[in-house]
């Protein structure tokens, strides 16, 4: 008996100084950043051009200006390579769908009313990824694109869809309630609600054509979304920009090393 008290005994000092020396012990968070290595090997390129987009037409947002734009101006920030300043490319007029050629009349057929056509001058609207296909056999045209790179002395050529349209949703949504108990004490519950949600979805292909060649050297497709309560007004543009910013750097890792900062906790 006079054992195990004297084992107990020790035990409970060992705890209790543990328990001091964890709460005398004192924590330091240092910085650190992890290198990425690019995938692309752009040392053959001095020049980098953002040729434009495939995208549709859209009331608040031109996914295919605002895309060329943003991109060009975090490749100026970055310093990776010099970036060409030059108009975007016609891409969905020299893209038109294949296939595209009026019906021949039939003969002797009722004269009917013509079918309106869309205008010509506006950009066709793109819902889904389904929308886009048709346009797509323009990225695997190696003469256009050899062609242009030698327009613009053989850069580095950034080109390919982008697909951002609205879009709703409905279903059960866990979130954070507050209760109160007989005592009034305050509790945290999570509650599943079923709410209808609107927002936008973002789906961007990004396809980097060899200048000198034509040839395409490494492509990639993202698909991001945000989604707001029903009641929620919330800008298209500022949508669009929140969503891009979670993929721009994916992107500049495709062209340049990266590094992720993040941060360690050391116990001293």
């Amino acid at each position: 008996m006079t054992a195990r008290l004297r084992k107990t005994a020790l035990s409970v000092s060992l705890a209790l100084v543990a328990a001091l020396v964890a709460c005398s012990a004192s924590y330091t968070e240092i910085p650190i950043e992890t290198p990425i290595q690019s995938k692309l090997d752009v040392t053959p390129f001095q020049r980098i051009f953002i040729a434009g987009f495939i995208a549709g037409a859209n009331e608040d947002v031109d996914a295919n200006m605002e895309t060329v734009r943003l991109l060009r101006s975090q490749l100026r920030n970055k310093g990776i390579m010099r970036v060409i300043d030059a108009d975007t490319l016609p891409l969905l007029e020299v893209a038109k769908p294949s296939g595209e050629t009026p019906a021949p009349p039939i003969p002797n057929q009722q004269a009917v009313a013509p079918v309106q056509e869309p205008d010509p001058g506006k950009p066709p609207v793109f819902n889904d990824e389904k929308d886009l296909e048709p346009y797509n056999h323009i990225f695997a045209n190696v003469a256009y694109w050899k062609r242009i790179g030698e327009e613009f002395q053989q850069p580095l050529i950034v080109t390919g869809a982008v697909l951002f349209a609205p879009q709703q949703r409905s279903g059960f949504v866990q979130r954070e309630q507050e209760v109160y108990d007989s005592f009034g004490r305050r509790q945290v519950v999570p509650v599943r609600t079923y709410m209808e949600r609107k927002g936008f979805v973002l789906r961007p292909t990004f396809i980097f054509i060899d200048g000198r060649t034509g040839e395409t050297l490494h492509s990639e497709t993202f698909r991001e979304e945000i989604l707001y309560n029903a009641n929620q007004q919330t800008p298209a543009l500022s949508s669009y920009f929140e969503l891009m910013d979670r993929l721009l750097p994916v992107f500049l890792n495709t062209l340049s090393s990266q590094k992720i900062k993040g941060t360690r906790t050391l116990l001293k």
